[in-house]
């Protein structure tokens, strides 16, 4: 649930994005013909799992997610993914040199023009998330508040989303920290990512 960090790191290319987006309801391989994606669109889904397989690995996210085991248990990393989108969005300038105001119009109009490329439940995920502006309430501890509990509802088992904003707060710094020292391996991976995509097409 790290949207925001998956479209800033689709490079603002609108394929990419796309692709990167729809990341989480395409199954198998992308570039089968059932999902009738086009060549960038699958490059933006392959971005989306080498940036999901490299933040699960990753030591600092898994230090976020132990603060955060004994109330989410497996649904953990679901939180630290929420909470890193949060650091990210209140440093979005100083991390990216752009305005997160006008990065989010710029990544929703983005989805809202290519709407007919998205699966249905993506779909439906978009019109939630423009019209309650999911990714500038990242910035504050009602709108992490509302995307937990929001999260919470829609999981299998109890996960404690609920009330993870507890620990938010409790280990704010703690957490803080690992994402500060996780950025930018992250933001290099994605990159590094993009060149051997391209070069293997």
């Amino acid at each position: 649930m790290n949207l925001l960090a998956h479209a800033y790191l689709s490079n603002r290319q609108d394929g990419l994005i796309v692709g990167n987006f729809m990341g989480d309801f395409i199954k198998g391989d992308p570039t089968h013909p059932r999902h009738e994606l086009t060549p960038v669109e699958i490059m933006g889904v392959r971005l989306h799992r080498a940036i999901d397989t490299f933040t699960d690995a990753h030591a600092e996210v898994a230090a976020a997610r132990t603060l955060l085991y004994p109330r989410c248990h497996k649904y953990a990393g679901v939180a630290v993914d929420v909470f890193f989108d949060h650091f990210l969005a209140i440093r979005f300038g100083e991390l990216t040199g752009d305005s997160l105001a006008g990065f989010t119009r710029f990544f929703y109009e983005t989805l809202q023009r290519h709407t007919d490329r998205l699966p249905v439940p993506a779909r439906r995920m978009l019109s939630a998330m423009v019209q309650y502006d999911w990714v500038t309430h990242y910035q504050t501890t009602d709108g992490i508040d509302r995307s937990l509990k929001g999260l919470s509802r829609r999981t299998t088992f109890a996960s404690g989303l609920d009330s993870a904003i507890v620990d938010f707060e409790r280990y704010y710094f703690q957490i803080g920290n690992h994402f500060d020292y996780f950025w930018p391996q992250l933001a290099a991976h994605a990159r590094q990512t993009l060149v051997r995509l391209s070069t293997v097409g």
